[in-house]
């Protein structure tokens, strides 16, 4: 897309920042400006290209084909702009400046949010946003800057490692082994209830893990929350699985049948190549690689 000569970079800012959020509530909250604010840059700029460049459904607002094209080229503008800036910001190779980080529920608030606390103490002037999603986050629309998921991310100009692996096991509380009887084998398990994902809206099929686990589970309570099915198991609503990462003995939780009911997925980082060796970007990528290399490796 051909853009006009006197394009207001504040405009472009400002329709990037909705592209990520996808309301303009929510990225009038990220700017720290008001909603009106947002709206009016968005009609400015849609009237000095004299284009639409979103359209609204019940997801929020999306690009037309002319807003992707668009996206591309400010996309470009920024990534040319940080290269320029970060090291002007950095000059002495310090870390500093805000990374978002965008991953799964679970494993942001059960394992990585406590983590990132030493991260901060190792840099300070680091600032990082930890973004949840039960979707897949685009790294090369920078909807985030580093994503952490269960499956490798396609996307052009991503560089995506595979960083390490967890197992998923089941537990229950020892209140309802009480009630309904701990199991002795795997074919016991078929007289059990189980707490699993509500299967209609799970976005991703790394999380199908219940039923490779346990053909036919009996499923008495669907949630789309990791927390939300750990502790209705932890109130005795059933047995449910969950990954290492949750260490779910802290919750008065209790595994059932050991590893005889084992599953596996892998780690993935993904990160934007032009983005990977500036010194923010680097420094929370590496943390992240060094402690889930120490506390799950792949195997």
């Amino acid at each position: 897309m051909p853009l006009p000569t006197r394009l207001n970079w504040d405009d472009l800012r400002i329709f990037l920042e909705v592209n990520r959020s996808k309301t303009l509530t929510a990225a009038a909250r990220q700017l720290r400006i008001d909603d009106s604010t947002v709206s009016r840059r968005i009609a400015a700029l849609e009237a000095s290209l004299n284009e639409t460049l979103f359209i609204r459904d019940s997801a929020g607002l999306h690009p037309t084909p002319r807003g992707l094209e668009l996206l591309t080229c400010v996309q470009d503008m920024e990534r040319g702009a940080l290269a320029i800036t970060e090291p002007a910001i950095a000059s002495d190779r310090t870390p500093c400046g805000h990374v978002r980080v965008a991953t799964m529920e679970g494993i942001a608030s059960l394992y990585l949010a406590a983590e990132f606390v030493a991260l901060r103490e190792r840099f300070p002037l680091l600032e990082v946003e930890l973004v949840t999603s039960s979707n897949q986050v685009q790294v090369n629309r920078r909807e985030a800057d580093i994503f952490i998921s269960f499956f490798p991310s396609a996307g052009r100009g991503l560089a995506v490692s595979a960083i390490g692996a967890f197992q998923l096991h089941l537990y229950a509380a020892p209140e309802y082994l009480e009630r309904a009887g701990t199991p002795r084998s795997v074919d016991d398990l078929a007289g059990h209830d189980f707490v699993s994902y509500v299967d209609d809206l799970i976005q991703l099929d790394t999380v199908r893990w219940l039923r490779e686990g346990v053909p036919n589970p009996r499923v008495v309570f669907h949630s789309s929350s990791m927390l939300a099915q750990m502790f209705s198991a932890a109130g005795g609503g059933g047995i449910v699985m969950l990954p290492t990462f949750a260490r779910a003995e802290r919750f008065g939780l209790v595994r059932v049948l050991g590893r005889r009911v084992e599953v596996e997925r892998m780690l993935y980082l993904a990160v934007h190549k032009e983005l990977q060796h500036t010194p923010r970007v680097k420094a929370v990528c590496g943390y992240l690689q060094e402690i889930i290399a120490r506390d799950y490796p792949a195997r």
